[in-house]
């Protein structure tokens, strides 16, 4: 089921007539920015996890791209001391208690072992939040590279993509969603996340799409 599917034709019209959804422009300084692919989202046996075996498959697929053609590419994690777990340290782990096993140190936080992260190029930014971009340095890191659009993966699509996706176009980055990279814990929300994201904050593409735009657009020192 496609994200659009969930929502009849009034619903469509509706958003149709307000303007929305209309295309992103696609600079020629991309950037790949995985949300939070770390064992504790990307492996059913965490409480918190799913299978997100064909989202991490897709996004592997792009950062291969994306660091044969020089572009940046920047992991969030979320991580937490023990101090931060604590009742009422954070208020959005009172309603996202099953954060609290994000823990510093843990297998949680780990970068699922199946995806390439290059330590002398790749840049990795810890959050405490959902949102990528919300108390971190992944705006000024984006504005230090020359970047102007962002090809965004990772889970959850209905809580840290949507929410970096929003501060991403916030903060006047172009948005793409290759809809193959990201992934939750249900289809329900999967969907109608996408739908808002195509309709208010970014393109949802296709993988392939996302593949060839990176692979036409060559950032600094690549190889011509």
């Amino acid at each position: 089921m496609g994200e659009q599917d969930v929502h009849d034709a009034s619903t469509l019209a509706t958003y149709d007539r307000a303007g929305w959804g209309g295309s992103v422009v696609r600079g020629p300084r991309p950037a790949l920015v995985v949300i939070d692919l770390t064992r504790g989202f990307t492996e059913p046996g965490f409480d918190a996890g799913a299978d997100l075996t064909d989202v991490v498959a897709a996004t592997q697929r792009l950062v291969d791209v994306a660091h044969r053609q020089g572009h940046p590419v920047i992991w969030t994690r979320i991580v937490y001391s023990p101090a931060e777990v604590r009742p009422g340290a954070i208020a959005w782990l009172t309603k996202a208690a099953g954060m609290r096993a994000m823990l510093e140190g843990s297998e949680a936080v780990d970068i699922d072992p199946r995806l390439s992260v290059d330590p002398e190029r790749d840049v990795v930014v810890d959050k405490k939040g959902a949102s990528g971009f919300h108390g971190t340095t992944l705006a000024a890191l984006l504005r230090s590279a020359g970047c102007d659009t962002v090809v965004l993966t990772g889970a959850t699509t209905s809580g840290c993509v949507r929410a970096s996706a929003v501060d991403a176009v916030q903060d006047g980055f172009s948005v793409l969603v290759p809809r193959q990279a990201v992934g939750d814990r249900a289809q329900g929300p999967h969907d109608a996340n996408l739908f808002d994201i195509q309709a208010k904050y970014g393109d949802v593409v296709e993988l392939d799409d996302a593949l060839t735009y990176l692979s036409g657009t060559p950032g600094q020192g690549a190889p011509a």
